[in-house]
């Protein structure tokens, strides 16, 4: 009971929803049950009137609850709110809402003012905790479900993320002979000469380079979908996991990879644009 209470019992959309859809349950219920002896207030009232007559005493029930979540989303900004401190909110709601139904049902109906106040609060305290425990159990269960598949979703995309930085990139010559295959977490950059390609990779921590002969136009056509590496000069295929930092300079833009002993790779203006777009899928 000391522990925090998770930040969606008080952030403010679920709050919201919270409070709609506790209206919502307040109405249907008070128009199915008839609660405090309530349809017996006015004989011979249609049941279009008595629907709007609960509505309007539902509503103004309701402001006790959108204040009491106003102080309560204002209090959590400024302390933590604890597991025993929501437990005595709820009831304080509970308790300023059974009040309010209690002087209403005495003193607003026809017959109401030799009514027994303690008889009231009883069934409106019961009636109350019924109103409010039951949308908000509801609305809890819904919000720690759906978190919980949001932290799921993240553990899979973090998961997925690890599989792919251990997958190997092969790189075959020209005649589509298989020379060498470099896993994506150590793959740094590749650089053309010609027909020629050198491939840049850590192997034990340590820098390596390997010079095959294929075209870096290939490579961009065949390596580069679905991956962190993305062409963004002619002479130059970057893995974009390794890019530490994005500079502009005098000149245009210019990489620095997140490796010792590494040259600032350059930018062209020919790749800028699909070079930027596959940057900011990668650095979201």
């Amino acid at each position: 009971m000391d522990e925090k209470i998770p930040a969606y019992l008080y952030e403010k959309k679920n709050n919201v929803k919270t409070i709609l859809f506790t209206a919502f349950f307040a109405l249907l219920f008070i128009n199915l049950f008839q609660p405090f002896g309530s349809r017996d207030w006015y004989p011979g009232i249609s049941d279009i009137r008595y629907f709007a007559f609960s509505s309007l005493i539902i509503l103004t029930g309701m402001l006790v609850v959108v204040i009491s979540r106003m102080i309560l989303m204002a209090y959590s900004k400024r302390r933590a709110v604890l597991y025993w401190q929501y437990a005595l909110w709820i009831l304080c709601e509970v308790v300023s809402m059974s009040i309010f139904y209690t002087l209403f049902a005495k003193f607003f109906p026809k017959g109401g003012v030799g009514r027994d106040v303690s008889e009231i609060f009883r069934q409106s305290l019961f009636n109350t905790a019924l109103v409010l425990l039951l949308p908000y159990a509801i609305s809890w269960l819904y919000f720690s479900w759906k978190e919980k598949s949001v932290l799921l979703a993240n553990m899979e995309q973090e998961k997925a993320l690890d599989v792919h930085a251990r997958t190997l990139v092969a790189f075959p010559d020209e005649k589509g002979d298989l020379k060498i295959s470099i896993t994506l977490e150590n793959l740094l950059y590749i650089e053309s000469a010609d027909n020629y390609a050198t491939i840049y990779y850590l192997n034990k921590s340590r820098q390596s380079h390997f010079l095959l002969r294929n075209s870096l136009k290939w490579m961009e056509e065949n390596l580069t979908k679905d991956t962190p590496l993305v062409r963004c000069h002619r002479s130059y295929i970057v893995n974009m996991d390794k890019v530490k930092i994005l500079k502009k300079v005098k000149g245009g833009i210019v990489l620095e990879l997140d490796a010792e002993n590494t040259p600032d790779i350059p930018v062209s203006k020919t790749y800028y644009e699909s070079f930027m777009y596959k940057f900011s899928r990668y650095t979201v």
